[in-house]
């Protein structure tokens, strides 16, 4: 039986861009037509909140963000160096990136040799300022893929009535999308290299927000009124993943599973007029997280997923299925709790 190891993290996009310019989604969120005029005034927001904005838009709480983020990463990047995986299979999302209106699938597999990224060339759908690594937009990642697990774990999904999409290329100018390359950047923050191979794992976590707001990018209040096909259940990214990890303990291969998200995001949070993230829902998660109770979360409706703004949760969603196999014990390396910068992020590691 192959080894296998599960780590959870985020990609949060907020730390491509200076401390000073870290809240600004909820600035770009302010923005829109459709924030109640009342809660565009920091005197209507939480206490919390407030405290954390204070007179510098969340300047000085990025640097401590900042700064638990990285030693959260530190200790990740140990982790994978410690196991010395064959390759590291990495679930994200896509926010019209890859996929846009000729095709959206639930699920793809990328059967990559290599991967090329300029994840700082300009894009239009993206926010854009100085990043903390001072890097160019012409710069160039360059990853090696790990096709013949890819393939494989295509093939022996399909034996199993799984069958999964798959791509040999990537679309997009960027390449990767953000959820992956930021996975593996903020893996290599000093910029050391990432030596393990990588199969990129889609899941179409946006679903009915994705085309119809270009994958969120859009101020709020732009957006088409009717919502597109939904993203995949809680329990088919469930079964999907524990299918995922029967595959690969059965392999040649050592494996890393890495689930890459923050949980509840604040401009996907109507409840919250967009503004902040739902801080009760991700409690209960890392509740069930804490407990090894990760199971339950097959059972939570799409209501549930994203009335809490917890739309990219199902990346999270597949690693649970895929260790739950392993009656894998969790160790909770970080949880971070924020109003002002766009989502709550958990750090963990998952061992059979």
């Amino acid at each position: 039986m192959a080894e296998i190891l599960g780590l959870g993290m985020t990609h949060y996009s907020g730390l491509r861009f200076v401390d000073a310019d870290m809240s600004i989604f909820l600035r770009h969120t302010l923005e829109g037509s459709r924030i109640p005029s009342a809660m565009k005034d920091p005197a209507n927001w939480p206490e919390a909140m407030r405290r954390e904005w204070s007179n510098d838009q969340g300047a000085a709480a990025a640097v401590e963000h900042r700064q638990r983020h990285l030693s959260a990463f530190r200790a990740m990047k140990a982790e994978l160096v410690r196991f010395r995986p064959d390759f590291v299979l990495i679930w994200g999302d896509d926010q019209y990136e890859n996929f846009i209106e000729d095709v959206v699938p639930p699920f793809c597999i990328y059967i990559l040799d290599q991967i090329i990224s300029t994840p700082f060339a300009p894009d239009p759908h993206q926010l854009e300022g100085p990043n903390p690594w001072g890097e160019a937009p012409d710069v160039t990642f360059l990853h090696r893929g790990h096709a013949q697990g890819a393939a494989y774990l295509a093939e022996q999904l399909s034996d199993r009535g799984i069958d999964v999409p798959y791509a040999y290329r990537l679309r997009h100018h960027r390449g990767l999308s953000h959820s992956f390359i930021n996975t593996l950047m903020y893996l290599d923050y000093e910029r050391e290299g990432f030596e393990f191979p990588v199969v990129p794992f889609h899941v179409n976590c946006y679903g009915g927000d994705l085309i119809r707001t270009q994958g969120g990018h859009l101020t709020p209040g732009n957006e088409n009124e009717h919502p597109d096909p939904p993203a995949p259940s809680a329990h088919a990214c469930f079964d999907l993943g524990r299918a995922i990890g029967l595959v690969l303990a059965a392999s040649p291969w050592r494996v890393a599973l890495v689930a890459s998200s923050s949980w509840s995001h604040a401009f996907l949070t109507a409840k919250h007029s967009w503004i902040y993230p739902d801080h009760q829902s991700d409690r209960a998660r890392l509740a069930d997280l804490r407990a090894g109770a990760y199971a339950r979360w097959r059972d939570l409706t799409r209501s549930e997923i994203e009335s809490a703004g917890q739309h990219e949760f199902r990346n999270w969603i597949c690693l649970a299925g895929a260790m739950s196999e392993f009656g894998a014990k969790v160790e909770i390396l970080d949880y971070l709790e924020s109003y002002v910068m766009n989502s709550n992020k958990c750090f963990a590691v998952l061992r059979p």
